[in-house]
């Protein structure tokens, strides 16, 4: 049974976004179904996953650096996170044929995704349309002003 699967309850309305975490989704379901193979089997799913979340968050940190984040900042520091735990899962894969650790990490992704994306994702995409930027050409028609301050938090009404 999968731990996650896309439906339009996660889209958070940018259609470059949402493709990606469809993507995410599939790459993270495609991963739960290799569960029960060898290590070797199961490592180059986890290697897709790992390149397309690399991928995806530094797509998401670009767009932020665009429209007025702070290099610093909360999203930031969660895709950190979890780059991190990927690599590290990852290499324990390869290196030992570790497949507790992707267990582990399945359900993880599954539960902090929806959140992650409805409350992060959501507020990006609603700055990206505040600003007017446009993800395919990189435009912004509406840029901060000079003398305002960075967006630290995650971009949303509750987080600064």
């Amino acid at each position: 049974m999968a731990e996650l699967t896309w439906n339009e309850a996660l889209a958070v309305n940018q259609p470059e976004m949402d493709e990606t975490h469809r993507e995410f989704v599939d790459l993270l379901t495609r991963l739960e179904s290799a569960l029960d193979r060898p290590p070797a089997e199961v490592a180059p799913c986890l290697e897709e996953l790992l390149s397309h979340t690399e991928q995806h968050f530094g797509q998401e940190e670009r767009w932020m650096a665009a429209v007025g984040f702070a290099p610093q900042n909360c999203h930031s520091y969660q895709h950190a996170q979890i780059l991190e735990v990927l690599r590290e899962v990852h290499k324990r894969c390869v290196e030992q044929g570790d497949l507790e650790n992707v267990r582990l990490l399945v359900p993880g992704l599954a539960q902090w995704f929806p959140g992650h994306a409805l409350a992060m994702d959501a507020a990006l995409a609603m700055t990206m349309a505040e600003r007017g930027f446009d993800p395919a050409t990189g435009e912004v028609q509406r840029p901060i002003e000079a003398e305002a301050v960075p967006i630290t938090g995650c971009g949303g009404s509750s987080c600064s």
